[in-house]
């Protein structure tokens, strides 16, 4: 697509000047309000696919500006990749859109979350539900060879208002089959169901209401959600994490957490609009 833009430099070296510094090794802008970009790995740093860290960078007094962000990389690589929505207003976002290869971020390694295949009792399919940036855990978890392991079918239902914002999951999930690494474990396991609220495209339509009409099913050739087999993830904007927690429940699912292992789990702190 004529609108991304890639900013890579594999010669760059780590430079540490700011506390939990990493280097910026790639950036890459998928529209005018999405973003992804690669940083330096600490070798300390041990983490579970789908988790979280804080990242950031000093604000005008020289304090650290920290938010939650999603791994979007997968816990073997080598690399951290992380994907971000731009905020023009934003505290961080007005600042992080202008990192170039080279440039430091700050990231604290502790990372958490409720997203990790450990949340959830063992199932046979299992659904990674997301809007926007929220795909950014998923497109860890689709990485791991563990999460092949652990089910027969993994579905990637993922919402954006316009077609070039779906870009990022899609060139993940069609490179995924072919992945030296990874695509023995994906094979034929792998559903995506992509839509679309704002503008025209073949499905469209809020994944709540895919689901509670039963049209992703019809459309995938899936049977409808039970208990007994299915697993859920979500992650999404406050009101989206309400309303799918609904829809899952009407399914007769359960939310579930690290201590607490049931058929699904939603990632409350997830980067929104405000950042």
């Amino acid at each position: 697509m004529d609108d991304l833009k890639t900013v890579n430099d594999a010669t760059v070296k780590p430079v540490r000047t700011l506390p939990d510094a990493q280097t910026v090794l790639s950036v890459r802008h998928w529209t005018d309000r999405l973003f992804s970009f690669r940083v330096t790995r600490p070798q300390s740093l041990r983490f579970r696919s789908g988790e979280f860290v804080m990242i950031g960078l000093l604000d005008d007094n020289g304090k650290p500006l920290l938010r939650a962000y999603s791994i979007a990389s997968p816990s073997w690589d080598e690399e951290l990749e992380f994907y971000s929505i731009k905020v023009p207003d934003g505290p961080l976002t007005s600042r992080l859109q202008h990192i170039r290869p080279g440039d430091q971020i700050i990231l604290r390694p502790k990372p958490v979350g409720t997203l990790v295949l450990d949340a959830l009792l063992p199932g046979k399919r299992i659904w990674f539900l997301a809007t926007g940036t929220g795909i950014a855990p998923f497109a860890s978890l689709m990485r791991d060879p563990e999460t092949y392991e652990k089910y027969d079918q993994v579905v990637m239902m993922h919402t954006c208002r316009t077609v070039a914002e779906l870009e990022y999951g899609r060139q993940l999930v069609e490179g995924l089959k072919d992945d030296p690494l990874i695509g023995e474990f994906v094979g034929d396991k792998l559903k995506y169901y992509p839509t679309t609220t704002r503008e025209d495209f073949p499905r469209m339509g809020r994944i709540t209401d895919n689901l509670a009409s039963g049209k992703v099913f019809a459309d995938l050739g899936l049977a409808p959600m039970d208990r007994d087999s299915d697993r859920a993830m979500v992650c999404g904007s406050l009101a989206f994490n309400i309303d799918v927690k609904a829809v899952l429940e009407g399914f007769e699912l359960r939310e579930g957490a690290n201590s607490d292992p049931r058929e699904y789990v939603v990632e409350k702190a997830f980067v929104g609009d405000g950042i």
